[in-house]
């Protein structure tokens, strides 16, 4: 009967050392999906970061140019303030002068207040032509006046902060 026990007891180990190997395979079959789900969330948190940091920078470029649509929109009442001005014939005397004084005073506010919503005008005349800045209208030649030199602005550019709000429209020389 020892010898029955024996060899039941044989079977049993022999019986029981699959499972083991079978349950070390279900063991590294679990380790391989928890690294591929492990390596599978590690993308998602990154993507997740770099969705999240492109959304602050189109956040942030919003908030900085905020008003820029309004200041593209103001440029031509600017615009219409500067030609009524270049009517005045400086005799102060005549009604019409009076009136254009009252223009400069308004003018001169609306001014300031571009500037200090960042919103500059571009300087070029007398300047050497930049075609990131400023469009060629007409050109010409005039002695003594170096190549590519803005001789005269017909319409002016402006800036809002760092971005080009409107080229300057110019005349330059040949």
């Amino acid at each position: 009967m020892n010898e029955a026990i024996k060899e039941e007891q044989v079977k049993v180990k022999e019986v029981k050392k699959p499972k083991k190997n079978k349950s070390n395979q279900e063991i590294e079959k679990i380790k391989e999906e928890n690294k591929t789900l492990h390596e599978r969330v590690l993308r998602l948190n990154a993507e997740i970061q770099n969705m999240s940091r492109r959304y602050e920078e189109t956040i942030s470029k919003l908030r900085k140019y905020d008003g820029e649509e309004f200041a593209k929109e103001i440029l031509p009442v600017l615009d219409n303030f500067e030609r009524a001005i270049k009517l005045d014939d400086n005799d102060l005397t005549d009604e019409l002068s009076k009136f254009l004084s009252g223009f400069k005073m308004i003018y001169t506010n609306f001014v300031n207040v571009l500037n200090a919503k960042e919103v500059k005008e571009i300087e070029c005349l007398g300047k050497e032509f930049d075609p990131n800045f400023m469009e060629a209208v007409l050109t010409s030649k005039e002695e003594g006046i170096p190549k590519d030199q803005v001789m005269e602005v017909l319409q002016k550019g402006y800036m809002y902060k760092d971005k080009l709000l409107r080229a300057a429209m110019v005349r330059v020389s040949e």
